[in-house]
């Protein structure tokens, strides 16, 4: 497994993601590999799904964590080779389950994703959140990347159906 870490700088998690703000919702990149991505984020009163109530963000918020993610392997890999992250879907998730009902104002989170398979521009991650070396949440992800001709053609039906 190659550290793409180790010989390149790691570029902001906005150059890697195709969100904008308030919709990019982890703070940092840790690593990158072939078959890895390592995120982090700490949870504060400024995050958009941060509950001013209960001083949380939702347990359910950790399924986007973990696409977004997945999301900065893919656009590290696209960053590499000169272009821009493109737009991938997430498909489904898969036995997502949280030992905890809420991440809380303060706690770090480490977002985790392991590429288990990947076949015609789909592919399918482990994926966990941890904090403190104990995992808070956990699923599977299958996602899939179109090419940029069906990218096309799928914002050209939208558009004719709008």
């Amino acid at each position: 497994m190659t550290d793409f870490s180790n010989s390149i700088p790691l570029p902001p998690v906005a150059e890697l993601l195709p969100h904008q703000a308030p919709m990019i919702l982890i703070d940092k990149v840790l690593s990158v590999s072939e078959e890895h991505a390592h995120c982090q984020l700490e949870v504060t009163q400024v995050h958009t799904f941060f509950d001013l109530k209960s001083q949380t963000i939702p347990a359910w918020v950790g399924i986007e964590l973990m696409a977004q993610t997945v999301a900065v392997w893919s656009g590290y890999r696209a960053w590499q080779t000169g272009s821009q992250p493109t737009i991938g879907f997430l498909l489904g998730s898969r036995r997502y389950h949280s030992e905890v009902s809420a991440f809380a104002l303060g706690q770090v989170l480490d977002i985790k994703a392991e590429q288990l398979m990947e076949d015609n521009r789909m592919a399918v991650f482990n994926c966990r959140i941890e904090s403190q070396g104990q995992e808070l949440a956990v699923s599977q992800l299958n996602v899939f990347v179109p090419s940029e001709g069906k990218l096309a053609a799928m914002q050209q039906n939208k558009e004719a159906n709008t």
